[in-house]
């Protein structure tokens, strides 16, 4: 490039002249001419001469490098000795070698490498060398992430890590992580060790071969023993590997064929047994493997000396054929015409016994038993008695296939019974377990196993359980208690009255329906919104939108004035065909319902849903599956979906026997009030009837979706409606990315899977999740905004618990105790637990990495200051506690 070459001894003894100093590599070209410079360890230094060849890439250098070079490093010196073109440079091998496993004819095809260490150096460069002049494939990688990408992406047959100096990263850990995958079995995985003098103890090697291992190879930079070592590996390990592949191919084909086969050790110890063993003793191969084989099948319609007679021909090298009896595990006991052989080993003895019991000449009568399958009416039909020893179903089985009328999961269980019937023991009893998880009421409700908790963490199963569950079984005081704090609380004031949801509440929450605390003259157009509440609510569109701003200015009314602006914006004036004055008093109306006094469950949590709503509806993917009755049922919904919140939750309401809890027995009680009230303060009165105008379908579809996504938001469904999404949705639209990958948006594959995702049951499924999402959206938006709402539900949950000990309730969720909380702590488990999946399937679905990436800035922040909380405890020795500087 125009500058003078600067000539180099790198760790290997090359010779090297970068042309420039931004060149990547150590060996990026070649002057036309190069003094070596060798320095001593007197600090003295030689110099020689040379000829080199230009511009030549690293393959091609080394082997044109002829001269003798000597690197000396304080005592000892690293000799490179001058070789010619000729004598460095090996033939190329065959691409293929024919390996023979038996009769099977393998073809071995050319190893591949990959190498993984932090830097190049001389040894590294001795394996790549090696490989090279052998015809290997080689890669390299720097660091686990690149090698486990390589690693999965080439599919290489040795792995070589360095595993000199862990300064770098963990061998055995990327090890470790390496057989972890599916494929890692047929891999090789070599680690490179330090060469220890002969008067020092070398450490054992153990550990690393549980780290999975295969071998070992001390450090040398010689490239003759690199080639040696790997071509070992080829010969050795590489093709056992092979080998071993090959044996899965052997092992599938037993498996498919008709005839039972066992094989067992020379001790007669079953070691395989396959498919068509099972369906004819009617044992699985779990309950035969170890076993003895002759006990297994023991009967007495064999000849007494029948096994002496066939282990001596077994002794002498040949096989047995002839009749054998089987005695089935029902009892039963059938003839089949048997051939067994020996299979010979190391010096000439019998390593394994293969028997082969033809099972279809003499025992057809078992086929009698054989089901057959009739479609009748879309339905499989059953004529059967059984097969391989399972029972003949019950005649109230038998009536339910002949059902005229089925729903889809008696389909499901049907075409599983028949297919039982025709299968091995093994997926028999499969099957049973799938039939018994069918056949349980909640499908999609997920078990939580206190190990599966995360870190077996109180505070996490706290929350989960006091989220997911109505009914907890703590109690701090005696159940007496109850009933005199109940008569000595305040006094009644909601115009619900015996649907107040909280006795003990009432005297708090006694304005929260005509907040008289805010000025009466509020603007019904949007012509008239003050110029300052305006001005955020030209934010609107973005996710940085700030709704705790606009509560401020707007004296704790920021429904109807994001309300009217949002809902005017989607064309609802339009669709309910109402005027704008409508809408105003409808929002004027809802936001009076929400109880002002919430810390959290306030209208300005409604405004923020309903915000995140109409966001979510203005992704691209939404925008092509909804149609308008779609955007209005979802916010709506979204602003209705906590009205008249009490600021407690279910389990509370359960517990204290509330009359809402007992009007909507146990369930969804607060998502079921709050649907309901809806539409009761909607009919009320003409002036803020938005439906009147309304079609009587289009209000009972409409009635229906707003109905389905307020009940969605109870914390109890939420892991059904997640599964569903992701097993629905999410593979849905995979495949959909696919296609419009490789064929163009607009091609026939992409629109028909837009069209399945725009069916009624998905976007069902869609909308559940987006108002789910949105109800639950503080962690995903900016910090100071999820602080502060993360502030907000931890005092609200403080209450709650002070009056569950103050009344003798069973607490909900024990971990809310304002004198021991950790609020990091429970945001850190309430996002580990309910959010992360979530937001994630969401944004697979609609793509919103800008809540994604607020997500992980706030998780940081939380796990910071929970850290932080706990070294303050430990240094205090005090109880782990949390201040407001903590949030």
């Amino acid at each position: 490039m125009g500058c003078t070459p600067s000539i180099h001894v790198n760790q290997t003894g090359l010779v090297i002249c970068h042309e420039s100093e931004d060149s990547n590599s150590h060996i990026a070209s070649y002057s036309a001419a190069y003094h070596t410079r060798v320095v001593k360890a007197d600090g003295t230094t030689e110099t020689s001469s040379g000829v080199a060849v230009t511009s030549l890439d690293k393959q091609s250098a080394f082997k044109e490098l002829i001269p003798a070079l000597t690197l000396k490093q304080g005592n000892e010196s690293l000799n490179i000795e001058a070789q010619t073109q000729t004598s460095i440079r090996i033939e190329m091998k065959s691409t293929n070698n024919e390996v023979s496993l038996g009769p099977m004819k393998l073809k071995q095809k050319t190893m591949s490498i990959l190498l993984v260490f932090a830097k190049e150096d001389a040894q590294s460069d001795g394996f790549w060398w090696a490989a090279d002049k052998i015809g290997y494939k080689c890669y390299i990688a720097h660091n686990p992430e690149t090698a486990m990408e390589n690693y999965l992406d080439k599919h290489p047959d040795v792995v070589i890590i360095d595993h000199r100096n862990s300064k770098h990263f963990d061998a055995e850990a990327l090890c470790r992580s390496l057989r972890a995958t599916e494929s890692s079995e047929h891999t090789v995985i070599v680690a490179v060790t330090k060469r220890y003098a002969l008067d020092k103890e070398e450490p054992s090697f153990l550990p690393s071969i549980t780290a999975g291992f295969n071998k070992r190879i001390v450090e040398s930079p010689n490239i003759s023993m690199c080639m040696n070592e790997l071509l070992t590996l080829e010969y050795g390990e590489v093709q056992s590997r092979l080998k071993l592949s090959a044996c899965k191919a052997v092992f599938s084909a037993l498996d498919n064929v008709s005839d039972a086969v066992e094989i067992s050790s020379e001790d007669h110890e079953v070691q395989y047994v396959n498919h068509a063993f099972e369906r004819l003793t009617g044992y699985s191969s779990e309950e035969v493997l170890g076993k003895n084989s002759s006990e297994i099948v023991k009967n007495d319609r064999n000849r007494p000396d029948l096994n002496d007679t066939i282990n001596s021909q077994l002794k002498k090298g040949k096989y047995w054929d002839g009749i054998y009896h089987t005695r089935r595990k029902s009892g039963e006991i059938l003839p089949s015409h048997c051939h067994i052989c020996p299979v010979l080993g190391q010096g000439g003895k019998i390593s394994h016994v293969i028997s082969i019991k033809n099972s279809t000449t003499d025992t057809s009568h078992i086929l009698k038993e054989s089901t057959e399958f009739n479609l009748v009416n879309g339905r499989l039909s059953r004529q059967s008695s059984g097969l391989h020893g399972v029972p003949r179903r019950k005649e109230s089985i038998a009536r339910i296939h002949s059902m005229t009328i089925e729903a889809p999961i008696t389909k499901v269980i049907n075409i599983i019974n028949a297919a039982q019937e025709s299968s091995p023991i093994t997926v028999v009893q499969a099957l049973d377990k799938v039939l018994e998880i069918l056949r349980t009421s909640e499908l999609y409700s997920p078990y939580f196993a206190q190990q599966n908790m995360k870190d077996n963490d109180p505070m996490t199963s706290d929350l989960v359980s006091g989220l997911v569950s109505q009914n907890v079984k703590r109690s701090l005081t005696p159940s007496y208690l109850s009933d005199v704090n109940s008569n000595s609380s305040g006094k009644q004031g909601s115009d619900l009255q015996s649907r107040r949801p909280s006795r003990a509440l009432s005297s708090r929450q006694s304005s929260h329906h005509s907040h008289l605390h805010i000025p009466s003259p509020v603007t019904s157009s949007l012509s008239q919104v003050p110029d300052h509440i305006q001005e955020i609510l030209d934010k609107d569109y973005t996710w940085e939108f700030n709704v705790i701003e606009l509560e401020k200015v707007t004296n704790k009314r920021p429904l109807l004035y994001l309300g009217l602006k949002t809902l005017t914006r989607f064309g609802i004036c339009d669709f309910f065909q109402v005027e704008e004055s409508v809408i105003a008093n409808w929002l004027k109306l809802v936001e009076g319902r929400y109880h002002s006094t919430n810390t959290y469950h306030n209208s300005t949590h409604a405004a923020d849903v309903m915000h995140a709503s109409a966001y979510f509806l203005e992704r691209e993917r939404n925008k092509a599956v909804f149609d308008q009755m779609d955007e209005m049922a979802c916010l709506i919904a979204a602003i209705v979906h906590d009205l008249d919140h009490p600021g407690r939750t279910n389990a509370f309401l359960v517990n204290e026997k509330n009359e809402l809890a007992i009007l909507y027995n146990d369930q969804a009680v607060l998502e079921n009030h709050h649907s309901a009230l809806a539409f009761q303060l909607t009919w009320k009165d003409d002036s803020v009837n938005i439906f009147k105008n309304l079609e009587t379908d289009d209000y009972k579809i409409l009635r229906q979706n707003i109905i389905d996504m307020v009940l969605a938001t109870e914390m109890k469904q939420h892991f059904q409606h997640l599964n569903k999404f992701i097993n629905s949705i999410n593979k849905g639209c995979l495949k959909m990315d696919e296609t419009s990958s490789m064929s163009g948006n607009g091609s026939p594959d992409s629109t028909m899977m837009l069209n399945q995702l725009s069916a009624p049951e998905n976007k069902t499924f869609i909308k559940r999740i987006l108002i789910k999402c949105a109800d639950v959206a503080n962690p995903c938006r900016p910090l100071d905004v999820c602080k502060e709402w993360g502030k907000r539900i931890a005092e609200e949950y403080f209450l709650q618990t002070d009056e569950e000990k103050a009344r003798g309730l069973p607490v909900v969720m024990p971990v809310f105790d304002r004198k021991s909380i950790r609020i990091p702590k429970s945001q850190l488990s309430f996002i580990d637990v309910f959010i992360n999946e979530m937001f994630e399937s969401f944004d697979d679905y609609c793509d919103i990495p800008e809540l994604i990436s607020h997500l992980q800035t706030n998780y940081q922040y939380w796990k910071e200051r929970d850290e932080e909380s706990s070294e303050k405890s430990e240094q205090e020795n005090l109880p782990n506690g949390t201040t407001e500087d903590d949030t």
